[in-house]
């Protein structure tokens, strides 16, 4: 769930005009999300780089870096860290069916096609910016989202 938060927060703050910025409230408001939550997933892009946050009545979150130099790897690995999902267990040496420790020298053939899986699914990630994101979007998306998020109906 927080992955998908933050890559939909992420891609709202790209189409902010230069400059503003959106609360966690705002952004909790706008998708219906517990604020409390959201902060700290916002606060996770922060600390890596990806957020820049200001304090005040008028603070919030922009990014930190052009929506070009952002990919959404970044933004998946900011709040749910860079290891795989899978985890080898060497399930295939227990129960009735074990194997031998001999016939266990090579990595599993499952766990193999896994972290291939993983390295494919990192990569594709990290072959899309948030640039390319904002380019695929309707041609009226953007002005709905600054108008929805920090307009002056806006929180």
């Amino acid at each position: 769930m927080s992955t998908e938060w933050v890559l939909h927060c992420a891609t709202s703050l790209a189409q902010l005009d230069p400059g503003a910025s959106a609360s966690t409230t705002q952004l909790a408001q706008y998708y219906d999300l517990p604020a409390p939550s959201l902060a700290k997933q916002l606060k996770a892009l922060v600390k890596a780089g990806v957020l820049s946050a200001t304090t005040g009545p008028r603070g919030g979150f922009r990014l930190a870096r052009p929506a070009a130099q952002i990919t959404l790897l970044e933004i998946v690995e900011a709040v749910d860290g860079a290891s795989s999902p899978f985890e080898c267990r060497e399930i295939r040496r227990r129960g009735r069916g074990g194997l031998p420790p001999e016939e266990c020298g090579h990595a599993c053939l499952l766990a193999a096609r896994m972290a291939d899986a993983h390295r494919a699914w990192r990569s594709s990630l990290a072959g899309v910016t948030l640039a390319d994101v904002l380019a695929d979007l309707p041609p009226a998306a953007p002005a709905r989202t600054r108008s929805l998020l920090t307009g002056p109906d806006a929180l």
